[in-house]
């Protein structure tokens, strides 16, 4: 009888906060510059330069972290990691290892084998690297320090996902929850939220997990659960042939739909982290906390109750209405609008709705004004007033985009 085998995921999700200037530093976060200009002795590592930490960047850390119901450390520190590589001018990374300023939270995720809960292990503040252009003609790489000392979150999971469509919610539930936040806008074909796959197969019914490789290069969803399908086929297939899986980070090419060794798997001592000197503590006060705690916003499940209740439109047009904070936005300027009465209804044209959230959907949700009680999604009241819907929210469409 063949073996049955389980897949064990976890995520390293960093997301790029949107604060206007660096984490220690004054300089512009704007995506796009010129290289090497949003820069300054702090950010590219110049001797006797000294950090100064921003502090929106504690407040979204803390939004985040109470979003996704963890515990906030009230005292927390940063500390130094040290590797040397190009894009790493200080040849160290200042982030948090041993108190980092989130821990114990969880997430509620559903697909169609219904609903779980998956840990988050930790939360924490660190700086970017910059960025490796690699110039194939020149035979050479150049570095761009724009990026150097951009503010990010890591989000650890617990090893409890078992399946790419557990990760594409966990990651979907993630990204909703940081966009409703204002903390980011979630971006990966800009990388402004990136995910580390770690990823490991055992036998169905083992109680130890087996050894895990690490990828990285996933700029989409789609890539994400492409790269998990194969690399899980490869661990099989290596496993069955009498194979041991050893522990590193490899590289996704999802155009080959393969992945290549990198490097061998760090751990934590490998770094030799110590508390950051030019840093002091973070010490959070209980009315920070509860400041922070009491500025959240209405999340996307609040949301969807007030829309059922007050406008009493299909549970489907409300879950698209919601999944997306800038579109749940127009939704309430147009139902502000005097034409919109007691009922308004959502049509889409264009791509497939999947699309949207990678950065490249062509597709546009229109809402268009009636009366209905809400039911319909097609005849009767609902196409009533088809195009005077259509046209308030075209105007307000444009105006705003």
């Amino acid at each position: 009888m063949a073996k049955q085998y389980e897949t064990v995921i976890g995520l390293e999700v960093h997301v790029e906060l949107a604060t206007k200037t660096k984490i220690f530093c004054g300089c512009s976060t704007a995506f796009g510059g010129a290289p090497n200009t949003h820069t300054c002795p702090v950010c590219t590592g110049m001797p006797g330069s000294l950090p100064v930490l921003n502090r929106q960047v504690v407040e979204y850390a803390m939004a985040v972290g109470l979003a996704l119901n963890c515990d906030i450390n009230q005292y927390c520190k940063f500390d130094r990691k040290n590797y040397f590589y190009p894009d790493n001018p200080q040849n160290y990374q200042i982030s948090q290892l041993y108190l980092p300023i989130c821990v114990n939270g969880s997430v509620e995720i559903e697909t169609d084998a219904g609903k779980k809960n998956v840990g988050i292990h930790e939360i924490h503040m660190e700086e970017d690297a910059g960025k490796l252009v690699h110039d194939e003609w020149a035979d050479c790489s150049l570095v761009d320090y724009n990026r150097s000392g951009v503010p990010l979150i890591e989000i650890v999971s617990e090893p409890d996902m078992r399946s790419a469509d557990e990760v594409i919610a966990y990651l979907e539930k993630l990204r909703m929850t940081i966009q409703y936040l204002g903390a980011s806008d979630c971006k990966l074909n800009e990388g402004s939220m990136r995910a580390d796959v770690n990823l490991s197969v055992r036998e169905v019914g083992a109680s130890a997990y087996g050894t895990r490789t690490e990828m990285k290069n996933l700029n989409s969803f789609k890539a994400i659960a492409r790269a998990i399908e194969g690399e899980r086929e490869r661990q099989i297939e290596l496993l069955e042939d009498g194979g041991q899986v050893i522990q590193e980070t490899r590289r996704w090419d999802d155009n080959k739909e393969y992945s290549y060794a990198m490097r061998s798997k760090e751990d934590a001592q490998d770094y030799r982290y110590f508390p950051d000197p030019d840093l002091a503590p973070v010490v959070i006060s209980d009315e920070w906390l509860q400041s922070v705690r009491d500025s959240a916003p209405e999340f996307q499940a609040e949301k969807a109750q007030r829309y059922r209740r007050e406008f009493g439109i299909p549970d489907y047009d409300i879950s698209i209405i919601t999944a997306n904070k800038k579109l749940a936005d127009i939704f309430e300027e147009t139902t502000a609008m005097p034409q919109s009465q007691k009922g308004v209804k959502l049509a889409y044209g264009g791509d497939d709705a999947s699309s949207q959230g990678e950065g490249n959907g062509t597709g546009r949700y229109y809402f268009f004004a009636g009366k209905s009680g809400g039911a319909d999604h097609a005849g009767g009241p609902w196409d009533d007033q088809f195009n005077r819907g259509q046209r308030s929210f075209s105007e307000n469409f444009r105006r705003r985009y």
